[in-house]
């Protein structure tokens, strides 16, 4: 499947937000809002999410396996 990645906005340098991006999976699903994070060990994809009844936020759409996490995360490298 083909993933493009397009950079909305550069986040400053001083926190691990890195840019807030839009993808597009194989010409046939969009998602905004997606963050690009600086962790420990590099670059990864945060899903868009939202505030549950119990205070903590939850992913709206995200990745199901491991393989397409790890293909997800390299398109933004």
């Amino acid at each position: 499947m083909k993933i493009d990645v397009r950079i909305n906005s550069l986040m400053p340098d001083n926190g691990s937000i890195k840019a807030i991006a839009s993808i597009n999976f194989g010409d046939c699903l969009a998602v905004k809002g997606v963050k690009v994070m600086e962790g420990k060990n590099g670059l990864f994809v945060s899903m868009p999410s939202q505030k549950g009844k119990d205070g903590n936020y939850h992913d709206i759409c995200f990745p199901i396996t491991p393989e397409f996490r790890s293909q997800l995360n390299s398109a933004v490298e």
